[in-house]
């Protein structure tokens, strides 16, 4: 019988390679292919009995991820980021939990004293069940959460999927900022903001400034989490203006706005140990 560790070594990998066919999907979003997926990505709407998670996640990666918000206590985040560091270093590199950390950044301009976590998980709800029973034995990880709690304020966690028209958040060489930008739509309106931002995306891609794209399906609904990255701000505002002289993109922004009830950005320093540099 084949370990359980080397069959989840092996999911890991398998998923690793299906980060490769993401962009098979997004293309599959161009006004030019004919099937389905341009039908829902038509300039309006239409109504439809499907959920809006089975409409514009990535079904074929099960993209699964959990957002952590930690507010620390001033004195206590260099020790805060050192504990975590030790921690989601031994989770992400051990073949037995069925999960990695994506990016952990310092909120830098922002609510401040601030942690943000991104975590993906290989095989969606099973495997993030799985990884809570595990951690639930584990004692080494008990003893953190025990020691983490006497530095923490307050904690906040989302669960997210991926839209299928992003790029797939993969590890990248700093330095870099990061921007999160956190937009809270009206509800009933997350079909449309994926039939906009499907197009308004190949506007933000020509500085490899886009992350990941995701959307919340535990915790506050109908909220958008876009990820960006930039050498420094300077850069931050220099290839935002440059979105404006593209044909298109104001009409994007002219259509998704309406939408949006409220919105957030969040400049993110990636900590020492983060994937996303």
């Amino acid at each position: 019988m084949t370990p359980t560790w080397c069959l989840n070594l092996l999911r890991k990998r398998v998923w690793r390679e299906t980060l490769g066919t993401s962009s098979l999907v997004r293309g599959l979003a161009n006004e030019s292919d004919g099937g389905w997926l341009r039908s829902m990505f038509a300039h309006k709407a239409d109504a439809r009995k499907d959920a809006h998670s089975n409409l514009l996640s990535k079904k074929e990666t099960s993209g699964l991820y959990k957002i952590q918000f930690h507010n620390v206590k001033p004195e206590c985040l260099e020790a805060y980021n050192s504990l975590s560091a030790e921690v989601h270093k031994e989770l992400h590199n051990d073949a037995d939990y069925p999960c990695e950390v994506v990016g952990s950044w310092n909120t830098w301009y922002g609510e401040q004293d601030q942690a943000v976590h991104l975590w993906r998980y290989y095989g969606g709800y099973p495997a993030l069940t799985e990884c809570l029973d595990k951690l639930r034995l584990n004692q080494a990880y008990l003893e953190y959460r025990k020691e983490r709690s006497k530095m923490l304020i307050s904690r906040r966690t989302q669960l997210l999927l991926e839209f299928s028209f992003w790029n797939d958040p993969v590890p990248r060489t700093g330095p870099n900022i990061y921007e999160l930008r956190t937009y809270r739509l009206q509800p009933g309106t997350m079909i449309e903001w994926g039939n906009h931002w499907a197009r308004a995306i190949k506007y933000r891609q020509e500085n490899n400034e886009a992350v990941g794209g995701f959307f919340t399906q535990i915790g506050e609904l109908y909220v958008v989490h876009h990820l960006w990255a930039y050498k420094d701000l300077q850069s931050r505002e220099e290839t935002r203006n440059s979105a404006w002289m593209k044909e298109g993109w104001d009409v994007s922004v002219h259509y998704t706005v309406p939408l949006v009830r409220s919105m957030e950005s969040r400049i993110l320093i990636p900590t020492k140990s983060s994937p996303l540099q």
